[in-house]
C-alpha cells in the first residue's frame, strides 16, 4: 500500500493544528491535548468548560468535512478490522495509554514539545519508537 506524497496539503494541516494550539493556549488557557478534551466532555465539568471542549471537537469533525468536500483531500475507503473486539480492544489500548502517559500524541508532540517539556519528549519518543515497532511487526513479521 502506498501513501502519496503531499508536502504542501501536510505543511498547511500542520499550520492549521499549530494554530489551533495557539489560539486555544491563549483564548482559554489550555493545551490542544484531543484525548484530554474529549475526556473532559465525558467527566463531569461546569457548563463553561464543556462548551470550549465541545466547540473544539465539532471543529475538527467540521473541518474535517469541509476539507474533503472541498477536494483538499481524499479519505479513500475506510476499511476497519471485522471484529468489534479488535477496535474495542484498540480503543480501550490507547484510553489506557493516554492515561499512563498522560496526555496524547496532539498534547505531548504539539503543544509539550513546543513548551520544550522534557516529559512530553519522552513520551513522544516513546509513541514513535512504539508506532515503528508494531509497523514492523505487522508488515514484516506476522
Amino acid at each position: 500500500m502506498a501513501t502519496e506524497f503531499t508536502p504542501l496539503a501536510g505543511l498547511i494541516g500542520g499550520l492549521l493544528i499549530g494554530l489551533s494550539a495557539v489560539v486555544l493556549m491563549l483564548g482559554c488557557g489550555r493545551i490542544a491535548g484531543n484525548s484530554g478534551i474529549f475526556a473532559g466532555l465525558l467527566a463531569r465539568a461546569p457548563r463553561s468548560e464543556t462548551t470550549w471542549r465541545a466547540a473544539f471537537i465539532v471543529g475538527i469533525l467540521i473541518g474535517t468535512t469541509l476539507a474533503v468536500e472541498a477536494g483538499l483531500y481524499s479519505a479513500g475507503p475506510l476499511l476497519f478490522p471485522p471484529a468489534l473486539v479488535t477496535v474495542a480492544g484498540g480503543g480501550i489500548l490507547v484510553g489506557i495509554g493516554t492515561q499512563l502517559g498522560s496526555g496524547c500524541t496532539s498534547g505531548h508532540g504539539v503543544c509539550g514539545l513546543a513548551r520544550l517539556s522534557t516529559r512530553s519528549l519522552t513520551a513522544t519518543a516513546t509513541f514513535m519508537v512504539v508506532a515503528i515497532a508494531v509497523v514492523f511487526v505487522l508488515r514484516h513479521v506476522i
